[in-house]
């Protein structure tokens, strides 16, 4: 990402959106001719190295948009991004097997009969391709390559190196927070699926397939409303910074609910739990505010607009390596806890919540320029008029 995010600030966003999503869509469509692990890791390989999508993405995003409707540009952002990861599965069970799903049509294609998954890789190349195709011809370029003029002898505009934008003012320490928001988000996604089948007796809350479907669907949906209803309108009347430190100072709450909650079913307290149980994931969904309010502070802290692609590379690689090794790591910490009764079970809820009080502590070093308070309107005095 951090490559594409450079290439992004010197060659311009569209060519690399182009690519990227041309690339993808070659990638995705012969990951369904993959026949074992090792093919599908390599293709799979094949389609990440075109991973500047997202980096492309919201650096457009941000340049399209001001500290005005900013927030609510990138509300949309992340309620289209939590839409596909609802949207994509579904159509990917609903195109797998169609000899088996819709014999009267595919029957006959021995091709979908040898590589079962194909058709669903198909389809998400089809869309990245479509997307390459639209970005190609109807998309406007957003970074200035030259310095505005247009004859041939003007000066191509230089991005600043990845060495001077770390050492821009409040760059770093933004970094670190937007991290902070991604561990907290990764931690409890993965100990949340355990933490849910696990039996009562154990400190879980034993729930079903079909009940934990409904309360991730719960979750999907008040995370949508806090993100297109409550986040532009707080971003605006708090700013960034405060709105963060809100999310901060929620974000041990709502982990403390969990093992209250279990605590509840381990003493046969089912009215209570299920009662608690909508408002704990109403409260709770509203923390997602933070991923966008993280991203705001980073576009803001952007020392230019030709620095935006490589900082939101470096933060996005960064991610991805907090991605990598968080899941393991709060899941063992989870599996301990358990195993030797920590806490009567709960340690890894008590390490979530220590570690939530520290992005408490690391906001106290959000730089001023990443704030993101409104300007008050200037009220013009009518002899100046």
């Amino acid at each position: 990402m951090l490559l594409w995010g450079r290439a992004a600030d010197k060659y311009g966003r569209k060519p690399v959106l182009v690519i990227s999503l041309a690339g993808v869509a070659i990638g995705s469509t012969l990951f369904g001719f993959s026949r074992n692990v090792l093919q599908m890791m390599l293709l799979r390989s094949f389609a990440g190295i075109f991973a500047g999508i997202t980096v492309t993405v919201r650096t457009m995003l941000s340049e399209n948009s001001n500290p005005n409707n900013q927030a609510r540009a990138f509300s949309f952002f992340a309620f289209a991004t939590n839409l596909g990861i609802f949207v994509g599965p579904l159509i990917g069970g609903a195109l797998s097997k169609p000899c088996e799903q819709y014999p009267f049509i595919f029957g006959k294609f021995a091709l979908f009969v040898d590589f079962p998954y194909l058709l669903p890789c198909i389809a998400a190349g089809a869309m990245s391709g479509a997307g390459a195709i639209l970005s190609m011809f109807f998309l406007k370029e957003t970074r200035p390559i030259r310095d505005g003029k247009t004859h041939d002898h003007a000066v191509p505009i230089a991005p600043p190196s990845i060495r001077e934008i770390l050492a821009a003012p409040g760059v770093l320490p933004v970094i670190i927070i937007f991290q902070f928001a991604m561990l907290l988000g990764t931690a409890f996604t993965a100990v949340a699926p355990i933490f849910f089948t696990m039996s009562i007796a154990l400190g879980g809350f034993g729930f079903s397939p079909a009940q934990i479907s409904l309360y991730l669907a719960g979750c999907g949906i008040s995370q949508a409303l806090w993100l297109l209803v409550a986040f532009p309108p707080l971003q605006r009347r708090l700013g960034t910074g405060n709105l963060l430190r809100v999310c901060a100072w929620a974000w041990p709450v709502a982990f403390c609910f969990f093992p209250l909650l279990s605590a509840l079913l381990r003493n046969g307290q089912t009215t209570a739990f299920w009662l608690i149980v909508p408002l704990s994931v109403i409260g709770a969904s509203g923390v997602s505010m933070a991923f966008t309010g993280v991203q705001l502070a980073l576009n803001d802290i952007a020392p230019s607009h030709l620095a935006l692609g490589t900082l939101n590379g470096l933060a996005l690689s960064l991610m991805s390596a907090v991605r990598a090794i968080t899941p393991a790591l709060f899941a063992s910490i989870y599996a301990y806890g358990v195993k030797y009764q920590i806490l009567a079970g709960y340690f890894c809820w008590a390490v979530l919540i220590a570690t939530a009080l520290g992005f408490v502590v690391a906001l106290r070093w959000l730089p001023p320029q990443a704030e993101g308070r409104a300007e008050p309107a200037k009220v013009v005095d009518e002899r100046e008029a």
